[in-house]
């Protein structure tokens, strides 16, 4: 892709994006992601009703009085993106994987800026692509979803195992992690039970009508975009339709499995969806629970 298209693109995503981050993301963002946690904030004297656990006796022996631990919540938040660059990603029926992936990071990455959190990105096929740091900022954020938009890999495969481990041993402190992929990969499971008992992790599938139903027709040759293996599709085939709709169920029952077993969030996102509008639903179900 040309400079020239690069930017547009860029420039249309923004404009999309910036309105909705501001009328109707921002809100459940912020009401949604809260922080990692909690820190200590003072010790002051104990007063009845206090909880005694928290009762400090270092404080309490030097002071002459008892003296308690009052702590505050920790707003700031991080924000990082695992994003799949997989040749798989390039197609769609009725646009392509891509775009509704990179429509999604422009609109997590904006939401984290307008509140104030840092966002980061690490971009991966079967190899890693590119790292982006959290850091907080506009500008920084604007580069990020540039980079989404033009960012040629070397590789199409896919190996989101390596994704998740090398986010996992990286991020230290605890935040949020959104993986922005189709998961038609395999061997990943270990590595998202790790990131996701250090992180708080929601899985964004992205999908295509494709992957429910093979479309009736003739013969046709297919190409998997990330291996290059060729197979003859028979379309006008029931025998053909009712396996390729089993298989991809069975692909999508297996994400389910993974995702449920280590309590990561789940968020599934077809091609023919509008992604801001599934992306809401999402935050108020979230913030609901």
């Amino acid at each position: 892709m040309d400079r020239s298209r690069i930017l547009a693109s860029v420039k249309r995503i923004r404009l999309i994006s910036t309105e909705l981050v501001e009328n109707l993301l921002a809100g459940n963002y912020r009401s949604v992601f809260k922080g990692p946690g909690i820190e200590f904030d003072e010790a002051r004297e104990y007063v009845e009703g206090d909880d005694v656990r928290l009762i400090d006796w270092n404080v309490s022996s030097r002071m002459n009085e008892v003296y308690t631990k009052t702590f505050r919540e920790e707003r700031e938040l991080s924000l990082f993106l695992v994003v799949d660059l997989s040749g798989s990603l390039d197609a769609g029926t009725v646009r392509s994987r891509r775009d509704v992936q990179n429509l999604l990071i422009a609109l997590f990455t904006l939401a984290a800026v307008q509140n104030n959190d840092r966002v980061g990105a690490v971009f991966f096929t079967d190899r890693i692509e590119h790292w982006v740091p959290p850091l907080k900022g506009k500008k920084h954020a604007l580069r990020l979803i540039q980079d989404a938009v033009s960012f040629t890999p070397r590789g199409v495969g896919s190996d989101l195992g390596l994704a998740l481990r090398t986010a996992g041993e990286a991020l230290k402190r605890r935040g949020m992690v959104v993986v922005l992929s189709d998961f038609k990969t395999s061997n990943y499971s270990r590595d998202l039970s790790f990131l996701a008992h250090r992180q708080d992790v929601i899985a964004v599938r992205i999908s295509d009508p494709l992957d429910r139903d093979f479309p009736v027709g003739g013969m046709v040759r297919v190409r998997d975009p990330e291996t290059g293996r060729r197979v003859l599709a028979k379309g006008n085939s029931p025998a053909f339709r009712r396996q390729y709709r089993e298989f991809w169920e069975a692909q999508w029952r297996q994400w389910r499995r993974e995702c449920l077993r280590r309590k990561v969030g789940m968020l599934e996102i077809s091609t023919d969806d509008d992604p801001a509008a599934r992306l809401i639903q999402y935050f108020r179900r979230r913030r609901k629970r």
